[in-house]
């Protein structure tokens, strides 16, 4: 049984329309986030940052491959059984031509490339819909020799992602004859940025036995806002330039567990549906956050076993059913500033009523989704539980 490594990562800045295309796989893929953060979420006490975007994409990819029982459990932990296999990769396909547009106001750069053995025969049908649907390049390697294949995959990885994202890929067996990688690199700004003169160390109530001291942005402006009673939080949108947005929910003092558990595809089109615009006084503590998972962990749990054992069927790819995924890992990063990347400086004067608005402060442990609002597509999920660690 021959090993396949998947490697997803995701290099960004916290921050897409031509003609839009109506996607049969955004409730899937919008359950599958919420299911994968509840996953990663069991007995977690860091922060939380991923993109289910990145997974669910080369999953996605893998199903050109899958046959039999393999197959079917992959559909379901994607969340996409209801749907035509046929219509799931047309429609990454077309989520994918739309997220890259060259012309879009943001910096979204999302692809996926395949590594394979140099002595590996691979369908030529799996390869041509990998490069079709998912716009996938193609590498040889030779895993014969892990430090080199090791070294050509990370440089590719950290080429993707403007250097943010580097010796991702290590340990390589010698076994090991195909590397999936699905990379998302996003560079956005704030359609109103914050004042940096306005950015003062604050306090951060971790829990009740700590706090720390972390650098906080403030803007008196107004903001989409929602106030949900019934789950005891409060949900602020902040857009960015093009059509991008996140949504910062701030929990009640003591609520925070109640919230999480809500988190869910309904739950999140009640709020986006909810906001109404007033003028708010909004403290955001300036982030920058590393993370990375073992998907196989994750999705075991989500029902996808047989893909990581030797009863594994990926027929489709070779025309045997003797490979297996034996590793896959998603590795992210994030920096937030007050123009929403930290590689551009502009200046802001802001000019506000001197009455005094209502406060918003994300000083204790918050969520955030971001999300592209025309296709109504997550693209990151997190959770701040301290802003202080990276």
């Amino acid at each position: 049984m021959s090993n396949f490594y998947l490697c997803l990562v995701f290099a960004g800045f916290f921050a897409v329309a031509s003609s839009v295309p109506a996607l049969k796989i955004t409730p899937g893929n919008t359950d599958f986030a919420f299911k994968f953060y509840h996953q990663i979420a069991l007995g977690a006490a860091d922060n939380i940052f991923f993109s289910p975007l990145s997974i669910s994409t080369v999953f996605a990819l893998l199903l050109l491959g899958a046959r039999s029982t393999t197959r079917s459990q992959l559909l379901s932990g994607l969340s996409l059984n209801q749907i035509n296999e046929q219509e799931i990769h047309r429609d990454f396909h077309l989520l994918l031509q739309f997220l890259n547009r060259p012309n879009a106001e943001i910096e979204l750069n999302i692809g996926n490339a395949v590594f394979t053995h140099d002595q590996l025969k691979v369908l030529n049908t799996f390869l041509s819909h990998a490069k079709k649907n998912y716009q996938a390049e193609v590498f040889p390697v030779n895993f014969k020799k892990p430090a080199e294949a090791e070294q050509q995959i990370n440089s590719y990885i950290e080429n993707k992602t403007q250097g943010k994202l580097i010796d991702v890929v290590k340990d390589l067996d010698e076994d090991i004859v195909m590397v999936l990688v699905n990379y998302i690199f996003m560079k956005a700004y704030w359609a109103n940025p914050f004042n940096r003169d306005n950015t003062k160390d604050a306090d951060f109530f971790v829990d009740e036995q700590t706090t720390v001291k972390v650098p906080t942005m403030n803007k008196d402006g107004l903001f989409k806002t929602y106030h949900d009673q019934g789950l005891s939080c409060v949900v602020v949108q902040l857009p960015y330039k093009g059509s991008a947005s996140a949504l910062f929910i701030l929990p009640d003092p003591g609520k925070l567990k109640q919230v999480e558990d809500a988190l869910g595809r309904d739950v999140f089109s009640k709020w986006v549906t909810s906001l109404k615009q007033q003028r708010i006084n909004l403290f955001v503590p300036r982030l920058t956050m590393t993370s990375k998972y073992d998907v196989r962990d994750v999705l075991r749990r989500l029902g996808v076993i047989e893909l990581f054992t030797n009863q594994a069927d990926l027929s489709g790819i070779t025309g045997t059913p003797e490979l297996r995924v034996s590793k896959a890992i998603h590795q992210a990063y994030l920096n937030v500033h007050e123009n929403g990347t930290e590689a551009a400086a502009v200046t802001v004067v802001d000019i506000s009523p001197t009455s005094l608005p209502p406060e918003v402060k994300l000083n204790r442990p918050f969520f955030f989704i971001i999300f592209e609002e025309i296709i109504k597509t997550i693209l990151f999920l997190g959770k701040v539980i301290n802003p202080s660690k990276a």
